[in-house]
């Protein structure tokens, strides 16, 4: 009894520690996607050959297949589009 109550604890842990991890590497394409998006737009060249590097790297950190890859392309894209998106606000702004 006491096997099978540690078992389904260890699977039930295994299945939401990997659709965690399935969701975060779906946060870091969906950011990649947005830069893409967002690099469409008029952006300064200085800015744009920043975003090209934060955009290689963060791939890859991505084509690591690890969780802390993962978190690391998160992270790198979430300063790019911040990056981005104040680029805009500056431009608007002048």
């Amino acid at each position: 009894m006491k096997r099978s109550v540690l078992l389904g604890l260890f699977v039930t842990a295994s299945m939401l520690a990997s659709s965690s991890f399935a969701a975060s590497d779906d946060l870091c394409a969906t950011n990649l996607q947005a830069i893409a998006n967002a690099k469409s737009e008029t952006l300064a060249p200085e800015i744009r050959t920043r975003v090209e590097a934060s955009v290689q790297q963060a791939k890859a950190y991505q084509a690591q297949n690890t969780e802390e890859g993962t978190k690391k392309c998160i992270s790198e894209t979430t300063q790019t589009l911040q990056e981005i998106q104040n680029a805009g606000k500056d431009g608007k702004s002048s």
